[in-house]
């Protein structure tokens, strides 16, 4: 058991930058909250901290690999003294027609000996809201959203009932709008009843925070719940009532932040393309486009990179490297290298930018996208982060020790999909 442990929850997430999300709605919830990055091999100091998340690269491998590594996270959590399990994905639900959500969630049940479990998705204050089982992304349908072309898990159903039915041999079912208006007494019953007849994974309806609060009140007792971040920011208030909480004041304080700042983007989502358009458009100058074909010819494309934030940031100049760029020229990358390889050679060449820079004196470091952020604190050899105070919703800033340094590094990881069009240039007010 990690030293001082006495965690109430103890989340599994399918990605950096989700892990990141819930992290975040948790501190606002008023929980101090450790995020992990995989299993932790060693002891890690737990004295202060009241939910840990285990940041895991799920979302997109082999079922059975996602599903080894998410029973690992649970022992682990279980050890820590966890009194809830939370397996996080994203708002979106996106996944394949053989998971990883459906196979991950049974095998997490099946290890807690549990019989059922809720879906809830929903993330209002970001658009995604799921009314008679089919999620919305704004006022559009999933699969009308532009998820309908993501690069690894494209969404061409909304209906999450008929998606979930397609990733699990268990019986799934639906708590809809009209159920949770009636309070979490009802809700409970619904479960209840639900799982009379079988049915091991409820969809929820969510098309606001009153929703939310409905739905942590009625599963707060539990072993397991899944879902976005939304739910996140409901439970604390229903610890605190469990008497599991104690009411904490500054729960996302952080250290001061230090050294040059710096915007790695890797992500291609509408959002972000509007983030790197806007930071363009404030700093004609500021901007270094990374080719994945260039990338793959050699070094010659990242030594340029490399000598071009060098210079802003010795000028204390903004400074932004990106590879984000528009669905058809990705496409025209990933035809040309395969989808794969053209990834990888951006994460790579993004990781291997963070690691030089940190090390010459960046100290503070936003990374766009899930992916490319997993690599870069993977590259940065970062086992823990402190979550701090939020950007916007579901990005906050956090703090990682760095081996050799006494300062902390300060790093936001920013999902594709998150963040106001001014992203990358109001983050860094934010931190000062």
């Amino acid at each position: 058991m990690g030293m001082g442990a006495n965690i109430v929850l103890g989340a599994i997430a399918d990605d950096f930058t989700g892990a990141t999300d819930l992290a975040n709605n948790l501190v606002r919830g008023g929980m101090r909250c450790l995020q992990v990055i995989g299993v932790p091999q060693e002891e890690i100091d737990l004295a202060d901290i009241d939910a840990v998340v285990v940041a895991l690269k799920s979302r997109s491998c082999p079922v059975e690999e996602a599903v080894n590594d998410s029973l690992a996270a649970l022992n682990w959590l279980q050890k820590q003294g966890a009194r809830q399990l939370f397996f996080k994905y994203c708002s979106t639900f996106d996944s394949t027609d053989q998971g990883n959500i459906g196979p991950v969630a049974d095998a997490l049940l099946e290890a807690l000996g549990a019989s059922q479990t809720v879906m809830v998705p929903a993330f209002p204050i970001n658009g995604r809201t799921v009314y008679q089982g089919h999620l919305f992304v704004g006022d559009r349908l999933l699969n009308d959203s532009g998820m309908q072309h993501h690069p690894l898990n494209p969404m061409q159903d909304a209906d999450l009932v008929r998606v979930l039915a397609r990733q699990t041999p268990h019986p799934v079912g639906l708590a809809n709008r009209a159920v949770l208006t009636q309070g979490s007494t009802a809700t409970r019953a619904h479960l209840s009843a639900l799982e009379a007849q079988g049915i091991r994974h409820v969809i929820c309806d969510s098309l606001d925070e009153q929703d939310l609060d409905v739905l942590a009140e009625a599963t707060v007792l539990m072993p397991l719940v899944t879902g976005g971040s939304g739910l996140g920011q409901a439970l604390p208030a229903q610890y605190r009532a469990q008497g599991w909480l104690a009411t904490i004041t500054e729960p996302g304080r952080l250290s001061p932040a230090s050294g040059g700042g710096l915007v790695l983007s890797g992500s291609c989502s509408r959002p972000t393309l509007a983030q790197v358009a806007d930071f363009l458009a404030k700093h004609p100058d500021g901007g270094f486009a990374l080719d994945p074909l260039a990338l793959a010819e050699g070094e010659q494309q990242q030594t340029q990179a490399l000598a071009f934030a060098r210079q802003r940031l010795s000028e204390q100049a903004p400074v932004l490297i990106y590879a984000s760029a528009e669905p058809t020229n990705v496409a025209a990358a990933q035809q040309a290298l395969g989808a794969a390889r053209a990834g990888q050679v951006v994460e790579e060449a993004l990781s291997q930018l963070a690691v030089t820079l940190v090390d010459e004196g960046v100290g503070r470091l936003l990374v766009a996208g899930g992916e490319t952020s997993g690599a870069v604190v993977s590259a940065l050899g970062i086992t823990t982060l402190r979550i701090g105070e939020q950007i916007d919703p579901g990005v906050p800033w956090t703090q990682a020790p760095l081996a050799g340094s006494e300062a902390p590094l300060s790093l936001a990881l920013k999902s594709g999909n998150f963040g106001g069009v001014d992203f990358f240039t109001r983050a860094f007010e934010v931190l000062a």
